[in-house]
């Protein structure tokens, strides 16, 4: 049996993050990483946006974290079956065992399925590295896919590949892409810049049964219509992994529930990035799928598995980047909210304010507006003073 000081279960984001945030306290305790993965940490961002948008991206300068500038052992393509929390040991599936004094849970989600199908060489959930390569050759070749989701993941994609040579089919729920995180006209603005791109929107519409076949995948949507495509990706969301957790009598609700110091039941054992549940200082209890978060509860995660002791009080932004456009967002973007428009140009520049019943802010999306993050976390700090009327200009581009 090997045994690490600290080990990692997950080989993301988070995993680099914590073999940093260690070194800055512990410069020599053995640090193990286990990886479903097939590679070291990368960034997974760039997979659904710089890859496709920057030829001078490269793979070994921008993407690969290089972790193994921390020392940290890789035990890559490896599956964690269980948890013995008394002997402070896990097992893999192939009934390999390794022992820990810290142990830090960062097993991220499950890409949802689409009904009737299985990750193939066809079916991609988009979710590796391994992926980003698959749907880069069939871009390269002039495939036609069909993307299933209208919502981070999916319409990345779909404005990636379409830039790069792929016919592309974008199918989603909302009858105008972007709709259930955008207000009206916003959201009209979006769809059409899909549209003038070339890209097959299928709005409105859901997948109701997928078959693979010999040269190709045949989707039938719920109007009865059938797309036939050489490849589909899924950008249906994930769901945590944390059964690892629960088997081991960890407490689990949406996520792995973790205190300020992302300290899970068991103080040897701690949890980060999208699998963890914890206490954030301005928004309350909540689970996040982003990078911020990723890197930073990363990082603090790694310190406290050194004994730091540091309550992670990072509020995370999200982003993305479609075409010419791109946006920053704090808190919860939604229109199940109501929302509070301050455009410099409609549609083009500005800022949306989503509100609850109350008034009170909740989320705030910065469009085409970069370097305002600390400013809209301040408004979600300061929301329950803040009016209505006091939001216009708060936030300037």
């Amino acid at each position: 049996m090997t045994d690490f000081r600290y080990l990692v279960v997950g080989g993301g984001m988070v995993a680099d993050s914590a073999a940093r945030g260690i070194r800055e306290i512990d410069q020599d305790g053995s640090i193990g990483i286990i990886s479903e993965d097939v590679d070291r940490p990368y960034a997974r961002p760039a997979l659904s946006k710089k890859l496709w948008t920057d030829p001078g991206f490269s793979w070994d300068d921008k993407v690969d974290l290089h972790t193994e500038e921390t020392g940290a052992t890789f035990l890559l393509g490896t599956v964690v079956t269980s948890i013995d929390r008394a002997a402070k040991t896990v097992t893999t599936s192939a009934g390999e065992t390794y022992g820990y004094e810290r142990l830090l849970l960062a097993t991220g989600g499950k890409p949802r399925s689409l009904p009737g199908l299985s990750p193939s060489s066809r079916v991609l959930d988009y979710r590796s590295a391994a992926d980003y390569r698959r749907l880069r050759e069939l871009a390269d070749s002039g495939a036609y896919v069909a993307v299933v989701g209208g919502s981070y993941i999916g319409t990345e994609i779909a404005a990636g590949i379409v830039q790069n040579g792929a016919r592309v089919t974008l199918v989603t729920p909302d009858e105008v892409l972007g709709g259930h995180m955008f207000p009206a006209g916003l959201a009209r603005s979006f769809h059409q810049r899909f549209v003038d791109h070339g890209v097959d929107l299928r709005s409105g519409r859901r997948v109701e049964q997928g078959t693979e076949t010999g040269d190709g995948v045949s989707l039938t949507l719920d109007d009865g219509s059938v797309i036939e495509a050489d490849a589909v990706v899924a950008g249906l969301g994930i769901e945590p992994q944390t059964q690892l957790a629960a088997d081991a009598g960890l407490t689990v609700r949406d996520g792995i529930v973790v205190s300020s110091t992302l300290l899970t039941d068991d103080d040897s054992v701690f949890a980060a990035g999208d699998v963890a549940e914890y206490p954030d200082r301005i928004l309350g209890t909540r689970r996040v799928e982003h990078v911020d978060n990723a890197t930073q509860q990363g990082r603090q995660a790694g310190r406290n598995l050194a004994d730091a002791d540091e309550t992670y009080d990072h509020t995370p932004m999200f982003y993305s980047n479609v075409f010419d456009t791109g946006y920053e967002a704090v808190g919860r973007v939604s229109t199940e909210l109501h929302t509070l428009e301050d455009w410099q140009d409609p549609d083009t520049t500005g800022v949306v304010y989503y509100l609850d019943d109350d008034d009170t802010v909740r989320g705030v999306l910065l469009w085409n507006v970069s370097g305002k993050t600390d400013e809209a976390r301040k408004v979600l700090a300061d929301a329950n003073a803040l009016t209505r009327e006091m939001l216009p200009g708060r936030i300037t581009p």
